[in-house]
């Protein structure tokens, strides 16, 4: 039933047409679209794992890492684009699924729903510059309940302190990280779901944990780098298998 749902293709209401899957093999699809089209329309969904457009005009400003970051292919990153945007699909993520699990970046997190929970990425060596110095945190939006909640107490957060790989998407999330916060807030054997997918690393995670997923991109060449790093990844589902008692993933070879 699971493979059926993950690969029903959506219809894109505007246009009243289907949309099939751009990617779809060992339990991961890629949609080539909209998100506000393709959410409505697919049946189940336990986990929403996302991080958006920040808003923050990325690729205007230099960093601290003395280079300049390229912006989004598709559409532009101010507050005034990103944040009704970004509220619009939150709240169709809020009816789709169990639990929403997003990064907003600072700047502008106080413009979403409050969450449930917030937890954090810290980073010891900084990940960027603010008003106040260096930037050693990045929020964590959980949405919904604990899905450990009484199977024992589990970190909210995470000490990252390996820098993402460049591979053509201007903000690429280290998939450290996101292999983390994925165990952190699924279960075995639910589906997650990344309306925002940029260049796939919610996929890549997803993969290496033997989770099935779903990704959602409006720009083709990041959808095409998704693909391209699922097909250079490689694991052994034999190799992978549930602890016990709290039911996350370990590498046993």
């Amino acid at each position: 039933m699971q493979e059926s749902i993950l690969e029903q293709a959506a219809t894109d209401g505007e246009e009243n047409k289907v949309i099939e899957p751009y990617y779809s093999d060992n339990g991961i699809v890629i949609y080539n679209a909209d998100c506000r089209d393709v959410l409505p329309q697919l049946e189940h969904v336990d986990l929403i794992l996302t991080d958006p457009p920040y808003g923050v005009d990325l690729g205007k400003k230099r960093n601290n890492q003395r280079f300049d970051r390229q912006t989004y292919l598709q559409g532009t990153d101010t507050a005034d684009v990103v944040i009704p945007l970004v509220n619009e699909v939150i709240q169709i993520c809020l009816q789709r699924a169990k639990r929403t699990v997003m990064t907003p970046g600072v700047k502008n997190m106080f413009a979403y729903p409050q969450p449930s929970h917030v937890g954090s990425f810290y980073y010891p060596a900084a990940s960027g510059c603010n008003s106040w110095g260096f930037s050693c945190w990045q929020p964590i939006y959980f949405y919904g309940k604990d899905p450990y909640g009484g199977k024992g107490s589990q970190p909210d957060s995470y000490m990252a302190t390996l820098a993402a790989v460049k591979n053509g998407h201007p903000c690429p999330k280290p998939t450290d990280q996101w292999k983390w916060l994925l165990k952190r807030c699924s279960l075995p054997g639910e589906i997650v779901c990344d309306p925002f997918l940029g260049s796939g690393t919610t996929l890549v995670a997803a993969l290496a944990l033997q989770v099935k997923a779903i990704g959602i991109e409006i720009e083709e060449k990041y959808c095409e780098i998704a693909a391209k790093r699922m097909a250079q990844s490689t694991f052994d589902f034999e190799q992978i298998q549930p602890t016990n008692p709290d039911g996350l993933f370990v590498q046993t070879g």
